[in-house]
Formats: structure tokens, C-alpha cells, sequence
């Protein structure tokens, strides 16, 4: 009843429809194309290139979400028509547990992934039984559990990569215990714990910079080979639609990079 009464009340919703049903194209006032996005870096980003895709006369309309699971149900849901936040370990990981049929059609930003403390400024001279927090989705997880062996805060087992989790430390002299926390989350309790690794997209916009304020850092260097640059994502359906193309070139405009590197200094490298 609540839906029939919102259409018979909003005739514009319904010419909307209309036109859309009458196959106005992608990337066009009577259509813009829907992309989601995490807030933050992600979004700014996008912000650019749907200023660029318009001085061509394509439009972008932006929906923002606040964590990394809600853009790919909507996705799914047909809210949106692609979104690009994720890198290609945790698309996979959704993909294999959620069943979606998505691609990847073009590369984003990659953002670097650093460990911060308010607390200690050095690695070393964290106490015995400090609390760390790190993303609780599997493929952040993962790769900040890497981060934090490689800056020697405990040992993984041999071979570990982004699939690790916290059964994979080995060795833990000073007894480091690992708190899991939705990543979105984890840059506003960082005074809660003794140590979190953030990713540059949560980092920067509270005021973090991986090459400044951290302990230690991966790279955000090879954009276009590093797993962990973020993507271009449809579905399977649209994988050649040419709006899916367009999209993605835009990362790749002069002007796009030039606004990631003045904003972002280095915590933040376009991988298109």
C-alpha cells in the first residue's frame, strides 16, 4: 500500500520510469549512472572524475555508503549500476560467500595501509599485552596482519598472505592482542587502543598520514600491479556496456591524478 501511494503521489517518479523504460541512455540527465562509494577518499576521488565525465556531457550520480558491505548489496539489488571502493582479495571474498557474478572493468586508487598510534611513537616501545586493532573483513584483515609482521609486532607462519587471520601468528613475545573492528570504525577508536592499522581511504580523512603519523606502512607504490588497488565494478551483465568503459577512463584523466596527488600526498596513488 505505502509503495501504490508513493507512485500515485510522485507522477515524476513515474515519468522517470518512463523514460528510463523508453532506453534514454547511460551517463544522461534522464539517466544518470548510479556509482557507489565509500566516504571519504573514495568519494573525493569520484567526485573528480564525475567533474571530468561532465565536461563531456555524461552524468555521474554519487551515493556514498559507510561500510564495504552495503555498496555490493546494492550493486546486487540493482540501486546503483557499478561501485568503486574495493580492491580485487575482497571482491573475491564476496564474491565466493555471497554468490554475486561481478567484474572488475578498470583500477581506481590505491591507498596505503598504515599502522597508527596516539599513544607510542615507535614499535618498540609498545608494552607487553598492547591491543592492536585491525579491519575485521577477512581481506583487510589479512593484510594488516601481514603489515604488522613485516613491521615486526609478532611472526606469521611461512607463506601467509592477505588470507591470514590471527590463528596464523606464530610467535607473539610481548603477547600483542588483536582486536577486530569494522574498518570504518577504526581510525575514530584509535584512542581506545594501543595501535590500529587503517587504510589511507579511513586514515587521511581523520587526519592521519601514512608517511608521516605511522608506525609503520606498505607501499603505495605500483598501482597498477599492487592486489590491493581498488576497482571498477559491475555486473557481469555490463562488463562491455561502453558507460562501463567510460567510467573507468576517467580515473585515468590528467586532472583526476593531479587532484589525488596535491590532496593526498603519496597516501594516495591513482592506479589507472
Amino acid at each position: 500500500m505505502l509503495r501504490r501511494s508513493l507512485l500515485l503521489a510522485a507522477p515524476a517518479l513515474i515519468l522517470a520510469r518512463g523514460a528510463l523504460a523508453q532506453g534514454a541512455a547511460f551517463g544522461t540527465a534522464a539517466r544518470p549512472l548510479r556509482v557507489g562509494v565509500t566516504a571519504g577518499v573514495h568519494a573525493q576521488v569520484l567526485e573528480q572524475v564525475r567533474d571530468v565525465l561532465a565536461k563531456d556531457n555524461f552524468t555521474v550520480r554519487i551515493t556514498e555508503f559507510a561500510d564495504f558491505i552495503q555498496p555490493n548489496v546494492a550493486l546486487q539489488g540493482g540501486e546503483i549500476d557499478a561501485n568503486v571502493y574495493q580492491h580485487a582479495p575482497f571482491l573475491e571474498a564476496q564474491k565466493q560467500q555471497r554468490g554475486y557474478d561481478f567484474v572488475a572493468v578498470g583500477k581506481t586508487v590505491l591507498t596505503a595501509m598504515a599502522v597508527f598510534s596516539r599513544k607510542y611513537k615507535a614499535v618498540a616501545d609498545l608494552p607487553n599485552g598492547a591491543t592492536i586493532a585491525i579491519p575485521n573483513d577477512p581481506t583487510n584483515g589479512g593484510r594488516a596482519l601481514v603489515l604488522l609482521a613485516e613491521a615486526g609486532f609478532f611472526k606469521l607462519r611461512a607463506g601467509a598472505d592477505f588470507r591470514a587471520t590471527v590463528a596464523d601468528i606464530t610467535e607473539n613475545p610481548k603477547r600483542f592482542r588483536i582486536r577486530e573492528l569494522e574498518a570504518a570504525s577504526i581510525a575514530r577508536a584509535i584512542d581506545d587502543v594501543d595501535a590500529a592499522a587503517i587504510t589511507g581511504n579511513y586514515a587521511v580523512p581523520a587526519g592521519l598520514q601514512p608517511g608521516r603519523d605511522s608506525l609503520a606502512t606498505d607501499s603505495a607504490e605500483g598501482a597498477k600491479t599492487n592486489p590491493y588497488t581498488c576497482l571498477v565494478v559491475v555486473r557481469r551483465a555490463d562488463e562491455g556496456a561502453p558507460w562501463a568503459a567510460k567510467l573507468a577512463a576517467g580515473y585515468a584523466d590528467p586532472a583526476v591524478k593531479a587532484f589525488v596527488e596535491q590532496k593526498f600526498g603519496g597516501a594516495v596513488v591513482v592506479g589507472a
